[in-house]
């Protein structure tokens, strides 16, 4: 008998061990790619002082969903506060205290915007520059003068604290873009954004802010690293939620956050209320894209 309890001790020692082990190396890895420095050298935008293309530039900022992240001030926010996922906080973006504004250069605003790297040269956490890559330099240069004009505010924000089941579904997954300057082909310069206007090609344009949640197909399913709780992204594409719909419906749906059928969206997970600003023609040109888009099933990603 103390010989099978010394071999369950034993076996029971092993397991601790190895737990112990594993949990230190996804934090070593993980830490490590949080941690590492890029030296990039970025792509020259001009940055306009003008009122209507600050003014323009809010749009932008408000239709991507910068606003909704960093608070209608630019003054950043706790974001998520989650055990499964840590405390995600978003960055003072204004040249108030501890904001990025007083120090940041033209270059740092497109390295950081576009590329996903800080000023430091370390990538940024959870900024969906993956998203914002594919910005025209117009629009680019457009919300980084708004950027810019916004008052300055005071911020004492705590740090970002990353938990140890998204560090491991980052790690193990690949699906989590918690670093997009991980993905991001720093080398190449950036496409050629299509001309505005109501066409499916300026809705795909418009559309890439749908990807994070929707996936690059549309097609929806549960969204990588989101807290546990948080329903499955809807399908998009012609096979999923927009059947029977009409371009009325979906500009009705995108500007009071009701459906056809009398849903009533929630836009702590789907942000109607920020993407029901879009102007009907880019609602127009998103709905011709999604609808030219090919039928998929829900989870396809």
């Amino acid at each position: 008998m103390k010989t099978v309890f010394r071999w369950v001790g034993i076996v029971f020692g092993v397991l601790v061990g190895l737990i112990i082990l594993t949990i230190g190396a996804i934090y070593f890895i993980t830490e490590s790619r949080i941690n590492k420095t890029y030296d990039i050298q970025v792509e020259t935008v001009a940055i306009p002082t003008d009122a209507a293309t600050i003014e323009y530039g809010k749009h932008v900022a408000t239709i991507r969903a910068c606003i909704e992240c960093h608070g209608e001030d630019l003054g950043g926010k706790i974001y998520i506060e989650d055990p499964a996922v840590g405390r995600l906080v978003t960055s003072n973006l204004t040249a108030g205290k501890n904001g990025s504004g007083s120090s940041y250069t033209d270059a740092d605003y497109v390295r950081a915007i576009r590329h996903g790297v800080g000023s430091d040269g370390k990538p940024l956490l959870l900024m969906p520059s993956l998203e914002f890559y594919y910005l025209s330099d117009a629009d680019l240069g457009a919300v980084i003068a708004y950027v810019k004009s916004v008052p300055p505010v005071d911020s004492d924000l705590p740090r970002n604290q990353v938990a140890l089941p998204l560090r491991a579904i980052y790690l193990f997954s690949g699906e989590v873009g918690m670093l997009s300057a991980e993905v991001i082909d720093h080398e190449s310069p950036p496409p050629i954004a299509p001309e505005a206007g109501v066409t499916d090609a300026y809705g795909e344009y418009l559309a890439v802010t749908c990807t994070g949640c929707h996936g690059k197909g549309l097609s929806g399913g549960p969204i990588p690293g989101a807290p546990p709780g948080w329903p499955e992204a809807l399908n998009l594409t012609p096979g999923g939620e927009l059947i029977g719909w009409s371009e009325p419906d979906f500009i009705a749906a995108m500007r009071t956050g009701v459906t056809p059928a009398g849903r009533q969206l929630r836009n702590e997970f789907m942000p109607w209320k920020v993407l029901g600003q879009m102007t009907d023609d880019e609602l127009r040109a998103l709905w011709l894209y999604l609808q030219s888009a090919p039928a998929k099933e829900q989870g396809n990603r």
